[in-house]
């Protein structure tokens, strides 16, 4: 018969590698399946400055590294495999990654969330080379600079407004003529004077050389394109919880996300989330580690009981 392992952790994120390095340190029989984002979102960017205790931070591949060496230490199984498949009606689950069975008494969701992309061209050449997706992960790199955000949204607001405190300059790029964001959030953004508005207008094209330098719009009422000079962009269009697997067997809230039963419980008595799978709220690394925290222990505390 297959191996029953005591949990099987879907993602390799902070959350998921959190989780697995305390079910592995707890004597648990750990497999983590890394997923199509091995070491999930931190990876997509460069040096992390806000993970607690790298005073001149550190690389966010390097910092997934390092905790995939450490779960891994501790008897952690890692997967470089993507689930295709969740079985999780009985016991024991039942994970498949293409048409192997992988069996666990319990299952942690660790699956995060992707960024909603504009699709243009230049838009992957130049990630993580002055596009990016979280304004207060990486504003920090962008003092004195002039920048852009792309959205909407009450997201696009608040992004624009928190990236003022470091930027020269932010201008939002809006597809249309008024924004779908909450009137008090846009009453903000109206009366900064460092944020100006272009509307009107779509994504064309990222430009540069060895990182992002321009971004070609077209006006959706013209059709004239004209080059936007900028040091950076910020994409706030939302984000998409990787939760295609199990939505027809773990309760969702209407946006997608998981609908939080207890601290880290779902619906399915032995099936727990961990990070932005859930919490689509804070979207930190250092939030998405607690939890993975949170979920090990309680994944422990259920296995005892």
């Amino acid at each position: 018969m297959n191996t029953i392992y005591d949990t099987i952790i879907l993602g390799s994120g902070p959350a998921g590698l959190t989780a697995a390095i305390y079910t592995a340190r707890a004597f648990l029989k750990t497999l983590v399946i890394k997923g199509n984002q091995p070491g999930g979102q931190l990876t997509t960017t460069t040096i992390v400055e806000n993970w607690p205790g790298y005073e001149n931070g550190i690389d966010g591949n390097e910092l997934m590294l390092n905790m995939e060496k450490q779960a891994k230490r501790f008897g952690a199984e890692i997967l470089s495999s993507t689930a295709a498949q969740a079985v999780l009606t009985k016991q024991p689950f039942t994970i498949y990654c293409g048409e192997k069975p992988y069996h666990s008494k319990t299952v942690i969701i660790a699956t995060g969330e992707s960024s909603r992309v504009t699709g243009a061209p230049g838009e992957k050449e130049f990630w993580a080379k002055g596009i990016s997706a979280c304004a207060t992960c990486d504003g920090f790199f962008f003092r004195g600079k002039n920048v852009v955000v792309i959205g909407g949204g009450d997201s696009a607001m608040e992004e624009a407004n928190f990236l003022t405190r470091f930027c020269n300059s932010v201008t939002i790029i809006h597809r249309r003529d008024i924004f779908r964001a909450s009137k008090i959030m846009v009453d903000r953004v109206m009366k900064n004077p460092k944020i100006k508005v272009l509307w009107n207008k779509s994504i064309e094209h990222f430009n540069g050389s060895t990182k992002l330098e321009s971004i070609t719009v077209k006006d959706t009422k013209t059709n004239k394109t004209e080059a936007v000079v900028t040091d950076g962009a910020f994409l706030a269009i939302g984000h998409i919880p990787n939760t295609a697997i199990i939505k027809d067997q773990i309760e969702l809230l209407p946006n997608g996300y998981i609908k939080a039963q207890g601290a880290t419980t779902t619906n399915i008595p032995g099936v727990f989330f961990a990070g932005d799978v859930e919490d689509y709220r804070y979207r930190q690394a250092v939030t998405a580690a607690a939890a993975g925290c949170k979920a090990a222990m309680d994944v422990q505390k259920f296995l005892e009981n």
